[in-house]
């Protein structure tokens, strides 16, 4: 069973466990921590075995009602959420390689459809940390389309969705919250992933977009920076495919109980850093980390 685009009035908890064991199945089959594995099943378990609905716990208690059940933490609540308010777990879509940045960003109160592909093709961005940096820098108010208050409405529906506070003023580029991984960490990731996708030492899937032979082609990476997890895979979206940079855009996600986020890692084109690799909408901090290594 799959989540769907339309989602339906109510989810069963064995249908919210099934999809807890689906991700489960593809961490396994693509060598994640075994104790992240064991956290999705496990939680699918007390699902099944849970008396009252797991969707009206939500609806009465919020995620911290999903959290007081044995085995549920931060993101697996969060997972059940997004899925009775979304129809789908981005988790999910991530491990088969079916994340559409239009989809995401689309998600977003006053995005529809065309003016996501519009934000994805006149800025690039793929990201809904990186959709926040342009809704305060200045970049979002120059897509045809945004007016005041779809922008106030984007940035108020953006805190939500990221669990942190609209931020007070729209000067200049907004700080990354404190709990993000530093660039550092994050580039740590993409180097180990490029080294071992080049080494052919990582399992492959088959994306369904993009893919018209079905061909498992697309290397992906589960790793650890203590209790921090990780996945990353080259993108596959269709500006990827278009300049041509399928092996060079890298994206990070991260799901784990102290957080969730996701970072797209590309080598900088021109300016001051050409030719190393960057954080999209965390250049200056890329800046400072290579000064401070002297690179």
């Amino acid at each position: 069973m799959s989540a769907t685009a339309n989602p339906p009035t109510s989810w069963s908890n064995d249908a919210i466990a099934q999809l807890l064991d689906n991700i489960a199945d593809l961490l396994e089959a693509q060598e994640a921590n075994p104790y992240r594995v064991r956290a999705y099943r496990q939680a699918a378990t007390t699902l099944r075995e849970l008396k009252q609905p797991a969707q009206e716990i939500l609806a009465k208690d919020g995620v911290e009602g999903l959290r007081r059940l044995p085995t549920i933490g931060v993101s697996l609540a969060r997972a059940i959420e997004q899925l009775t308010q979304t129809g789908k777990i981005n988790l999910l879509e991530q491990l088969r390689g079916e994340t559409a940045p239009e989809r995401i960003l689309a998600t977003i109160t006053g995005i529809g459809p065309v003016l996501a592909a519009r934000i994805h093709e006149q800025l690039g961005i793929e990201t809904l940390a990186e959709l926040e940096a342009a809704a305060y820098d200045g970049r979002l108010r120059e897509v045809p389309g945004f007016g005041v208050g779809r922008l106030r409405g984007v940035r108020e529906t953006l805190a939500g969705r990221l669990h942190r506070r609209p931020r007070p003023t729209d000067r200049g580029r907004p700080q990354p919250p404190a709990d993000a991984p530093p660039v550092s960490e994050l580039l740590g990731v993409d180097r180990e992933y490029r080294e071992k996708a080049a080494a052919k030492r990582l399992p492959t899937i088959a994306p369904r977009r993009f893919n018209p032979t079905g061909q498992a082609w697309l290397p992906i990476l589960h790793t650890d920076r203590g209790n921090t997890h990780y996945t990353a895979l080259f993108s596959n979206t269709a500006r990827a495919h278009e300049l041509g940079a399928t092996n060079d855009w890298v994206v990070i996600y991260r799901d784990d109980q102290d957080g969730a986020g996701q970072w797209t890692v590309v080598t900088a084109r021109f300016g001051a850093l050409q030719g190393k690799r960057i954080v999209r909408g965390r250049e200056q901090e890329c800046a400072d980390h290579y000064a401070n290594i002297g690179a």
